[in-house]
Order: C-alpha cells, then sequence, then structure tokens
C-alpha cells in the first residue's frame, strides 16, 4: 500500500481560501436549533409558474446537453429583459452566454480576460468568491474600502479609487447591489467608477444578480448603460435571486461580442453546458410582468424593516440596506472589543440566531476594518424572520 504524500496537496493560489466559517455557523445553527440567517440563499420556492415549466421539460426529455451558449430562447429572453428594464441594446447571438451561475460568469470573465500580474479593483467587504478566482488567474487584488457614512451606508472615496490604479491595473470588478452591505451605488459613484474605466481603458466585471432587490424607491442602474461604458463592460446576473431558484445555477453574461468570446473561451472548459430543462423555465421567469419583480423587491424590504428593529432593539447597531438581502450590523453595542467571529459563535446559545462575521469578507490586510460586523441574511419565510426578530428582542 502506499503511504500519503507529505508535501502539501492545495495549490498554493488556493490556500487561505475557504468557506470554513459558513460550515462552522452552519452546524452550530444544526447543534442548537438556532434560526440560521447566516446562509444567503431563500428557504421558500420561487413563482409556480417558473417551476412547472421545469418539471414539464425534465418530463419531456429536456435533460441532455444544451448548445454551449445557452438555449436560443433563453438568449432571447435575457436581450428582451435587458431592453425592458434598462434599455440595452444586445444580440443574442454574439452578446450573451449562459452559464452555470453568475459565479461561473464571473470567473470565465477574470480567466478568459486576465493575465498573470494584471490588477482587478474590487470593493470590499468582498463575495468571498471573487479573491479566489481572481488567484485562480494569476490576478493581483487591489481593494477599495467601503466605509460606512454618518446615516450608517456603505460608501467609497472617490480618491482611494483614483489612487488604486497603477500601470498595471486591467480590470474593476462591481457589485452593486453589494453583497454584503446592501449599497446600491448611486449615479455618483457610478460615474465615478465609469471616469476611472474610460480614463485607463480598464474592462469593468459587474456583478448585477441582486438587480430586482432594491429597496426604498431606489433604483438599480447598470453602469454599462454609461457614456462610454457599453463596449467595456461585462454584465453579471443570474436568474437565482430573482426567482429564488439558487439551485438551478442558471446565471449568464452580456456585453459586447469580443469580451463574451473571452468568458465563453473559459466557461466552455468548465461545464461546456447545462442546466437544460431550467433554461426554458428561467426564460418564462425572464417574461413575467412588471408586478412580479416589484412585489419580490416590496416582500424583501418588509422583511428587512422587521429583521433592521430587531437588531436595534437587541443593542446592535444596523447599517442601511438599500439592495440584495443581506443587512449588516455593528456588534460593540453587545460585545465591547468588537469582536465579531466570537460574537457568532456565541449568539446561538445567546438567542438562538446564527449570522455570519464579515471580517472573512475583507482582504486580509483589511479585516480590521470589518472585524465589528456581522451580516444577516433576511431572505427567509416571513415567519421565520418574525422568529427571529422574537428571539433578539428577548435577548438579555
Amino acid at each position: 500500500m502506499g503511504g500519503v504524500t507529505t508535501r502539501p496537496v492545495l495549490a498554493s493560489r488556493l490556500r487561505g481560501f475557504g468557506a470554513s466559517i459558513f460550515a462552522e455557523m452552519t452546524a452550530l445553527a444544526v447543534s442548537t436549533g438556532s434560526v440560521n440567517l447566516g446562509q444567503g440563499f431563500p428557504d421558500y420556492d420561487g413563482p409556480a409558474e417558473v417551476l412547472r415549466i421545469a418539471q414539464e421539460q425534465i418530463a419531456a426529455g429536456a435533460n441532455q446537453y444544451p448548445p454551449g451558449t445557452g438555449q436560443p430562447d433563453l438568449r432571447a429572453a435575457i436581450c428582451e429583459h435587458q431592453k425592458r428594464f434598462w434599455g440595452m441594446d444586445l444580440d443574442p447571438d454574439t452578446d450573451v452566454l449562459v452559464t452555470m451561475g453568475a459565479t461561473e460568469a464571473i470567473a470565465g470573465a477574470l480567466l478568459g480576460i486576465l493575465d498573470a500580474g494584471d490588477e482587478v479593483i474590487v470593493f470590499e467587504p468582498l463575495f468571498d468568491t471573487y479573491a479566489a478566482c481572481v488567484s485562480l488567474a494569476g490576478a493581483v487584488l487591489v481593494p477599495v474600502t467601503l466605509r460606512p457614512d454618518a446615516a450608517g451606508r456603505f460608501c467609497f472615496d472617490p480618491a482611494d479609487l483614483r489612487r488604486a490604479v497603477t500601470p498595471r491595473t486591467r480590470m474593476i470588478l462591481l457589485n452593486s447591489p453589494h453583497n454584503p452591505t446592501g449599497t446600491v451605488f448611486t449615479p455618483g459613484e457610478l460615474q465615478a467608477v465609469a471616469d476611472t474605466a474610460v480614463e485607463h481603458d480598464l474592462i469593468v466585471v459587474s456583478d448585477e444578480v441582486y438587480e430586482h432587490l432594491t429597496f426604498d424607491g431606489l433604483a438599480h442602474t447598470p453602469i454599462a448603460t454609461l457614456d462610454g461604458m457599453a463596449g467595456r463592460t461585462v454584465t453579471v446576473s443570474s436568474g437565482g435571486k430573482s426567482f429564488n431558484t439558487t439551485g438551478w445555477k442558471i446565471g449568464w453574461a452580456c456585453g459586447p461580442a469580443p469580451l463574451v468570446n473571452a468568458v465563453r473561451m473559459a466557461k466552455q472548459l468548465f461545464t461546456f453546458a447545462g442546466g437544460t430543462p431550467f433554461q426554458p423555465a428561467i426564460a418564462a421567469g425572464l417574461r413575467l410582468p412588471d408586478s412580479y419583480f416589484s412585489s419580490l423587491a416590496a416582500d424583501l424590504q418588509a422583511k428587512r424593516d422587521v429583521l433592521r428593529d430587531a437588531l436595534a432593539h437587541a443593542g446592535l447597531r444596523p447599517y442601511a440596506s438599500s439592495g440584495t438581502y443581506f443587512v449588516t450590523a455593528d456588534v460593540r453595542g453587545r460585545r465591547a472589543d468588537g469582536d465579531g467571529t466570537e460574537f457568532c459563535r456565541q449568539m446561538p446559545a445567546g438567542c438562538g440566531v446564527v449570522a455570519i462575521p464579515a471580517g472573512v469578507l475583507y482582504s486580509p490586510a483589511n479585516a480590521a476594518e470589518g472585524r465589528h460586523i456581522v451580516r444577516f441574511a433576511f431572505c427567509k419565510q416571513m415567519p421565520t424572520i418574525e422568529e427571529a426578530a422574537r428571539r433578539l428582542a428577548a435577548w438579555k
């Protein structure tokens, strides 16, 4: 029998990345019977008509590979959606690529466009996949930190963005509405990003999976619609957040044909194609009436409000959240040392609620910026949110 190798197994470019805190918090939720507001996916299904189409497709035998770029009707529906909501004109044959979720679209864009040593500007705290995908591409992550203003809204200093640009900068990776802070970038903030991209001839990859989940009357604006941006932007989204089908993994990348082709060149090496019975279902979802999308946002806003009030009542300071399905809070009102990780480890036993420490969503050099911040997900059934609120209110 052969022995186990003594050399490091994990590639050096992946060391330091992992989901250990997420797994730990999920295990704590199970062992303590806590309400799990750490996991960022809904605990309820999407529209019945969307689910029904997927079931019908499976029964009808649509279970083999779809075209590598996606089924034509889904690509057409994506173009219709982008035109209907954002006024974007796209060619379904050249400007759209269907992917296995938005994560694959982002990974494809990074691996298909970046060369070793290129720098990528990212706004932090950041979705944890970004840093790992930048590393896989052999590129360098350059963070620009979002910080809460006096009103509790996370924002960035345009001067920080300008200082982040070097001769090696190739790309800006944007996420608005922003996970985990819930910030919806303002027109002025988007213009600052666009001005930087145009001035330095940068590509922008814009993660817009929460495009329909905005609150308080705020509207999402795709950065590709700003002057000078259509030809240099890859817009990424998916059906998971809009139709509560995160497990289907149907995403897409849109943009000018050369950029989309670069994404395709990398993406085809991962999965080639998949999700055949789900693609017609997501196409139908994208064609749902405006009332569906407005009610989706209104429902989540109501849940946000219940949770936000409960956090404040429990002695936490909730920050502003105008989009996504996350709200963050400052724990120092209940834990003077501001250790968000230990706070999250103790909260299940203390009140029966689970959250995620946001410090893990910062670059290592800036982790202290988020040490006192925790993230709660409110994409749950209202009775679940109300039960979490009751437990927080009763927390001694």
